[in-house]
């Protein structure tokens, strides 16, 4: 689906509430990064050919993962190449967890300004008036394509091609449950089985979309699912992990389990193979020299491993928690070994991708990223660092605030991260300079709690899940989303990637709540599993006046996989099996908001079904006239 209207870029320095005390210092700071971005951008202008652009994101890596940040016991070269051929950031911030960040990256906003609160249950579902970063280049005639972890919305208008990417293939949860030959989401929107380990199959698909594409500019979006648990591995890569010495100890040296510290950088060992191929293809190709590679990650480390000694992992506001490497390699264009000072953020890349496209168009909504690309493409002398900009973190109501040289913690205690990166001692306030960085921090951080996160922890999401959106046929409803009543509940404390189990009373149903964007038919469909004493049972699908039943004539009752875990997941994440789709039947469907609900109406013996996913798919043939 096309946006052909983006419209006019515009930044936080338009935003009232940001020009009151420091606020206006802020704003007036940002004002000044974009009206250099915009120069920078007629000075790139009339190139013959439009770039393109590859995004590249690694799932919970932290800083510290990676060679080129002195880490001695992994090898990234391909990851490191982009570095040394391109631009290194010094100091690049994401959000503390995966759905936030990549909101931030699709957007250029803070997360909680376009309504992600959450990983889960649809929390990390993104505002439909946000206009995305796909959006964008598919509004400027881009092929656009998006291949692994999607994480901003599963349903009709949140889905990824309903937010700017012509083709989609991956899985759109939070985190996967099977790594090796996983059931993923292809272009049409079902299920289908693949085969190999996940991070080689998507980017088998993203080296597809390249190769038919590369004769027109594209924009090429590979959210990889690695290092993020569960812990599974090629059996090649864990090989050369299985018995290796870790030289280089986490922070908290205690808490650190070494076998998931091998098996996070056995995965960013397979991941780097996988950059290296994507690379590879651009350079048979002979696209290279004209195309963007950007590579980040979305968090800090999922684990407690070496990360530089900085304080703080995934989940943390600390530096170690939202700190992330950050390359940008475009031959053609930013000079090698090149390296960006001032402090940068994931906000950051929609301005800058728009500039170095030259895209035309704008934001719908206030940007709080700025455009980089006057660094990026630095003339001499190099352009120093504008007057000091503000960057916010927050998650579970925390909040920490970061300048070029300090960073505000949750508690409100200051760190020169000059003098002391790992945040090993607050600063005592003896200086004049601490003390007026204190003073703007602690302001900064009032007013923004105030503005973005509306005076404290936003409220829980109440959303309904769109149903039978056009052009999407297809809604899937997995457990993650519905609700257990009862004693029925989820295979484990992890909401993504799990299933409804211990269904044993006709009292107890799931529901989920639902907006039927299209009155009709709908097919519907379930993927279970069952034992022999369920046959017989009877299931009803209701929303409003609306009925399916359909009895269980078959049995479906796999053993759970022995065959995809390296070493053993969080006991907070499900352990899978293979599930069975059965076609229930058809049910009318009336328009508007409601609770559509599964029950057994008829139990013969023992436990109803297991149950991973129900989906609908909408019939416009029988549409109302």
């Amino acid at each position: 689906m096309r946006n052909d209207s983006v419209p006019p870029v515009r930044t936080a320095a338009h935003l009232p509430s940001l020009r009151d005390g420091i606020g206006w210092v802020i704003a007036v700071c940002l004002s000044i990064f974009c009206s250099i971005g915009q120069t920078n951008a007629q000075s790139i202008k009339g190139s013959a050919d439009r770039p393109n652009v590859v995004i590249l994101l690694a799932d919970d890596a932290g800083w510290g993962d990676f060679s080129s940040s002195g880490n001695r016991s992994v090898s990234t070269p391909r990851i490191d190449s982009l570095a040394s051929s391109g631009a290194k950031f010094d100091r690049f911030f994401v959000c503390p967890v995966c759905s936030p960040t990549r909101a931030e990256l699709l957007t250029g906003r803070y997360h909680p300004r376009g309504g992600v609160r959450g990983v889960s249950e649809g929390a990390e579902r993104l505002n439909l008036d946000e206009v995305t970063l796909a959006q964008w280049f598919q509004a400027n005639g881009y092929a656009t394509g998006c291949f692994g972890k999607w994480h901003n919305g599963s349903q009709g208008p949140y889905h990824p091609r309903a937010r700017g990417f012509d083709e989609y293939f991956g899985y759109t949860e939070g985190h996967w449950g099977e790594y090796f030959n996983p059931p993923l989401e292809n272009q049409e929107g079902r299920m289908v089985s693949t085969q190999g380990y996940i991070v080689d199959v998507l980017t088998d698909r993203a080296l597809d979309f390249i190769e038919r594409k590369h004769k027109q500019p594209f924009l090429c979006f590979v959210p990889f699912t690695t290092p993020h648990s569960p812990w599974g591995v090629p059996a090649s890569d864990w090989k050369r992990f299985q018995n290796k010495e870790i030289v280089q100890s986490g922070r908290n040296r205690g808490q650190e389990k070494l076998d998931e510290t091998r098996c996070a950088l056995a995965m960013l060992e397979n991941q780097d193979r996988n950059v290296g191929r994507i690379l590879d293809k651009l350079d048979s190709l002979q696209i290279a020299d004209n195309t963007i590679v950007i590579y980040f990650s979305d968090n800090g480390p999922n684990t407690e491993r070496w990360n530089g000694g900085m304080k703080g992992r995934k989940a943390s506001v600390d530096e170690g928690g939202v700190r992330s490497v950050c390359y940008c390699r475009w031959p053609s264009k930013i000079a090698a070994g090149n390296v960006v000072q001032p402090i940068a953020a994931a906000i950051d890349w929609l301005p800058t991708l728009v500039s170095l496209a030259q895209l035309s168009g704008a934001s719908k909504l206030p940007l709080d990223g700025i455009d980089l690309s006057p660094w990026l493409i630095a003339k001499e002398p190099a352009i120093e660092p504008t007057p000091d900009r503000i960057l916010y973190s927050t998650w579970n109501g925390k909040i920490s605030a970061r300048s070029q040289r300090y960073r505000m913690d949750s508690d409100g205690k200051l760190f020169d991260m000059e003098m002391d990166p790992n945040q090993n001692k607050a600063c005592e306030l003896t200086s004049e300079a601490e003390r007026i960085a204190f003073e703007r921090l602690e302001s900064g951080m009032r007013v923004w709690k105030e503005e973005v996160l509306q005076g404290g922890k936003l409220p829980k999401d109440s959303r309904p899940i769109p149903v039978g959106n056009s052009p999407l046929p297809i809604t899937h409803l997995p457990a993650r989303d519905g609700i257990g009543t009862g004693a029925i509940r989820r295979s484990a404390p992890a909401p993504n990637s799990s299933y409804f189990v211990n269904w044993q009373s006709v009292d107890d149903y799931i529901e989920w709540n639902v907006s039927v964007e299209n009155q009709g038919t709908y097919r519907v469909a379930i993927d279970f599993t069952c034992p022999q004493s369920s046959v017989g049972a009877v299931l009803q699908l209701a929303f409003g006046n609306s009925l399916l039943e359909k009895k269980l004539e078959t049995a479906w009752d796999p053993p759970l996989y022995e065959d995809q875990d390296t070493i053993e997941r969080p006991k907070a994440e499900s352990r899978m099996k293979p599930f069975q789709t059965l076609e229930l039947g058809k049910i009318r469907l009336s328009k508007g908001e409601g609770k559509l609900q599964l029950r057994a109406v008829s139990i013969p013996d023992g436990t109803v079904i297991d149950l991973r996913r129900l989906t609908l798919e909408y019939e416009p043939s029988d549409a109302p006239k």
